[in-house]
């Protein structure tokens, strides 16, 4: 049986449940524990859960007292399983399942997949797989953050992660750019080597299911990853090391709803997500260290704080190059990002010196569920970047009419630190949107109403403190 039928097979599971509510992402999350279950059993993971919570006593277990076992077997492995990793997978566990008879029928569905015929990597890659799946519901709105693979793939193979190197992920979500990176790196060396001298991985994620995901995600596919539940931005991360390498991909909107502080060593304290991540994302970096982040292009134009955000990123930083990405890659059809690519400089002033742009989103087609974004897309761009993860290998700019050009430091100053630069000539006009299915139309109402709900949230909150301080 191929990877993609068994992910079809595990995910046409997920029928069963649609009647009761129940959202794909967190189908996934309640996969998770029915998974790990089964595949402990089938590998020598087993021996580490209690004695009476293992995959054939859940199966065992009669109908009519099989939910309630299945809760108590959730609570019992958050508490007593003897590795750290399967507390974690279990810790907080909450059920979606509200009738004996979906779970059984769930779990029926699992043990008819012959597991035994799996190595580890293709159980990784399937996990991936239904993740990736999740990422596909609209009215959850878990695709808005999801990364597509294409240019997951596509950055990990510019950057060249290396053996022996602290890999992080401040905002992990679902753990997708720590697997690729690891699978990049077991794939350019022996598996001698990756033993002697394994990479290291750090991340970060806020929400206690996703992280949940992402604990199952990387321990399938053997990454040893210390992935905390907290937040980035504030001194959850305090024990985070100096990092070889960061991939990120951090949400968007404000930081809105929390009282919780950003840390003291963020120079420019902002509700925006996305300007203080970029300022814990450089900071972060050991001297030499690089990054790649996603970002929209509000960081590239916004004044005043973002402004100094800027500056102070090409100050310390050799921001050496920007890639514009095509519209529709996100849940939101409209939402415009790019990849900024950057790299810690020995020095604290006038690190950049040059920044080289890629316009991947001029006059390409708006994509999305119909028209996927594909690897061959970024073919030109990864040519043109060449073979140096530190952006240093020869280029040549392409002029007027290229997709590949490039600005002195001088210029974007006197384009006001603005670095929202354009040069092509969009034969599209305004008409991008052209052709959108009832998908993407839903996708864009659920992720303008949610930015709304921050904002109203933002504001909210700001008043709540001026009229605590008048008091």
């Amino acid at each position: 049986m191929t990877q993609d039928n068994i992910v079809q097979k595990i995910w046409n599971l997920c029928h069963i449940l649609r009647g009761d509510g129940i959202s794909y992402h967190q189908y996934v999350s309640e996969l998770t524990y029915l998974l790990f279950l089964k595949i402990a059993e089938e590998s020598d993971v087993e021996r580490l859960l209690p004695v009476g919570f293992r995959w054939k006593d859940l199966v065992s277990e009669p109908d009519d007292s099989l939910l309630g076992f299945y809760q108590e077997m959730l609570t019992h492995l958050g508490t007593s399983a003897d590795r750290e990793i399967i507390k974690a997978i279990y810790s907080f566990p909450t059920t979606v399942f509200s009738h004996s008879e979906n779970l059984r029928a769930v779990i029926d569905g699992i043990a008819k997949i012959e597991w035994h015929d799996l190595s580890d990597d293709r159980i990784g890659r399937i996990y991936e797989g239904l993740i990736e799946k999740s990422s596909q519901d609209v009215r959850s709105g878990a695709g808005q953050y999801f990364t597509p693979r294409a240019l997951v793939n596509s950055m990990i193979r510019i950057m060249k992660p290396k053996l022996g190197e602290m890999i992080q992920d401040p905002a992990v979500g679902s753990g997708g750019f720590l697997i690729s990176a690891d699978h990049f790196i077991r794939t350019d060396n022996s598996k001698s080597a990756y033993s002697k001298k394994p990479p290291k991985y750090q991340g970060a994620e806020i929400e206690k299911n996703t992280r949940r995901i992402c604990l199952m995600n990387t321990f399938l596919n053997g990454l040893d990853a210390d992935i905390i539940y907290g937040d980035a931005l504030t001194d959850d991360a305090k024990d985070f090391e100096p990092a070889d390498l960061i991939l990120a991909n951090p949400p968007f909107g404000n930081k809105a709803g929390s009282k919780r502080a950003l840390r003291a060593d963020i120079p420019y304290p902002n509700a925006n997500k996305q300007l203080a991540f970029l300022q814990h994302i450089y900071l972060s970096l050991k001297n030499g260290g690089r990054a790649a982040v996603v970002l929209p292009d509000n960081v590239l134009f916004e004044d005043g704080v973002g402004k100094a955000i800027r500056q102070d990123l090409m100050d310390k930083c050799n921001l050496h190059t920007i890639l514009r990405l095509p519209t529709g890659i996100f849940a939101s059809a409209d939402v415009k990002t790019n990849v900024l690519f950057f790299n810690r400089g020995k020095k604290v002033k006038n690190c950049t010196t040059t920044v080289w742009y890629y316009d991947l989103r001029t006059n390409m087609p708006t994509f999305r569920k119909s028209n996927p974004l594909k690897s061959e897309h970024f073919a030109e761009f990864e040519n043109c970047f060449g073979d140096d993860p530190n952006g240093t290998s020869t280029r040549k700019d392409q002029g007027k009419t290229g997709r590949f050009r490039c600005y002195s430091r001088e210029t974007i100053a006197n384009h006001n630190d603005n670095l929202d630069i354009s040069w092509l000539r969009d034969e599209n006009g305004d008409e991008e949107d052209v052709g959108a299915t009832p998908e993407d139309i839903a996708a864009a109402i659920v992720f303008h109403l949610r930015s709304a709900l921050v904002e109203i949230e933002s504001v909210a909150d700001e008043l709540a403190e001026t009229a605590g301080i008048e008091e």
